[in-house]
């Protein structure tokens, strides 16, 4: 199950799926406030988000699977792993910071902290929207080409209006800052989770010049069972990036699970 971020929807994931599907099944959602699902008013905290994905995967069918998270998929796929870890034969976790767990609840001036701007911005009510209705596309522009190593040659024209279509949609950009929204509810829910390791097998990959290529060093104290690292040459959007060695770790990781 491959669920995505911020600022993107199921289509982050159009080059690692055709990778991963001549052996294992693959699914990937747009969740709640993303791509083409519903744009609730609230419920974008990762305990609630999780439940609604649960849901979706019971009507699917689906019992047993491993959850691939991105970025806010990352912060869903935490969260879910202490939720439903009965659920989960492994969670890949990329590139993400996670509220309370391996993101600080407070932000300080650094030169690499201009990375978390949004953290303190989505949230704030109403202003968001004012600015950025009509002017989606510059700022899904402005994350692509700050946080991807070579952006130019990682996304086309074709690929930014996809995305900018997403968020055009009626609630789209109420959506996309919920889950900025519910940070600190969030970290409320995150802050006694950490008191016990998870216990499925972790997978923890960040990018070379992502947002967290620490991201398995942070892991290491907070599951039981991690393995992980860098994908080297990778800035934070892995799976449009670095497609082919993501499909690698992740079967490795798969298979050995089946071991």
């Amino acid at each position: 199950m491959l669920v995505a971020g911020f600022p993107q929807s199921s289509y982050a994931w159009r080059r690692l799926m055709p990778l991963l599907a001549d052996r294992f099944h693959v699914i990937a959602v747009d969740l709640p406030g993303q791509g083409d699902s519903d744009k609730p008013v609230d419920g974008y905290d990762t305990l609630t988000t999780g439940k609604r994905l649960r849901s979706l995967l019971k009507v699917l069918g689906e019992d047993r699977y491993v959850l691939v998270g991105h970025d806010v998929g990352a912060w869903v796929g935490y969260a879910y792993a202490h939720q439903f870890a009965a659920d989960l034969r492994g969670v890949v976790l990329l590139d993400g910071n996670i509220p309370g767990v391996t993101l600080r609840p407070t932000i300080t001036l650094g030169p690499d902290n201009w990375r978390n701007w949004h953290f303190l911005f989505n949230p704030i009510p109403d202003l968001p929207e004012a600015l950025l209705q009509g002017r989606e596309r510059i700022l899904i522009e402005w994350f692509f080409s700050r946080k991807t190593a070579n952006w130019r040659t990682t996304f086309s024209k074709a690929d930014i209006d996809e995305y900018e279509r997403a968020y055009q949609t009626p609630g789209g950009l109420r959506g996309m800052l919920g889950y900025y929204r519910a940070v600190l509810e969030d970290i409320e829910q995150n802050t006694p989770l950490m008191r016990r390791k998870i216990d499925v097998p972790v997978l923890a990959l960040g990018g070379e010049v992502g947002s967290a290529p620490d991201l398995y060093e942070s892991m290491q104290p907070l599951a039981q069972n991690v393995r992980g690292g860098v994908i080297a040459g990778s800035g934070h959007y892995i799976p449009e990036e670095e497609p082919e060695a993501l499909a690698r770790e992740i079967s490795d990781f798969v298979n050995d699970l089946k071991a």
